[in-house]
């Protein structure tokens, strides 16, 4: 995909709309097709809210649910507690690509993909529901987890808050390929381009608390990142 080319998704949003893409608007998209595939390559999310002594961003792991993204974090957490007492939020996820490396200094960039989304915010109580949404998070970091590991118990379901924030509007906003230079600095002399990043597991490395775990299993052992493909 070329830097500046039209994503020939739908029409854009009202120009008051908070997720409408102002700047460099041909790099955005309102696909939720798009945005999904976003949402379930990240880890990690940042989550803002307007609270009563200022605004507040925290990061934390999330997954999505259909039309819905899981939240969770400590009952006493004030980001959460505004956010469950019907406060809008907005949630960004991003995904670095590569450093773009140009010949002048203002043109140097990142090759990204971003969604971000706007939504209301519901509070799980119900204990099955809150087990669900959590193992839902455990199965967007490593499919295949939760099989595994010992699933909550009450006191630590108490000891959760666990919100499902639904996808009522949303963008994402993608950069790929290489410098667009000046064409005054064609001939300037320094290596210009761009050079990918990819985020990739090393060798696991097992706890020494308790009982030696062994050898890992294969979902860990062969754990890989999901490729880009275009």
């Amino acid at each position: 995909m070329s830097n500046d080319a039209p994503t020939g998704d739908r029409p854009a949003p009202a120009q008051d709309a908070p997720h409408r893409i102002r700047r460099l608007p041909q790099r955005g998209s309102y696909d939720r097709a798009v945005i999904d595939a976003i949402l379930d390559e990240g880890l990690f999310c940042s989550v803002g809210i307007a609270t009563a002594t200022g605004p507040a961003v925290i990061p934390m792991a999330y997954a999505r649910r259909g039309d819905e993204l899981v939240l969770h974090g400590a009952p006493a957490s004030r980001l959460l507690k505004t956010a469950a007492g019907g406060a809008p939020v907005c949630v960004a996820v991003t995904l670095l690509d590569g450093l773009v490396l140009a010949r002048s200094a203002f043109h140097h960039s990142l090759n990204y993909r971003s969604a971000v989304l706007f939504g209301v915010a519901r509070e799980l109580t119900d204990p099955q529901d809150k087990a669900a949404a959590l193992q839902a998070v455990v199965e967007h970091l490593l499919p295949g987890r939760s099989a595994d590991a010992r699933p909550p118990n009450e006191k630590e379901l108490a000891a959760t808050r666990v919100l499902a924030v639904r996808i009522d509007a949303a963008s994402a906003k993608r950069r790929s390929g290489g410098p667009l230079d000046d064409a005054a600095d064609d001939a300037w002399p320094c290596w210009a381009g761009d050079l990918p990043l990819a985020l990739s597991p090393l060798a696991p490395r097992p706890t020494t608390q308790g009982v030696a775990p062994g050898p890992p299993p294969a979902a860990v052992a062969a754990y890989e990142r999901p490729r880009r493909t275009g």
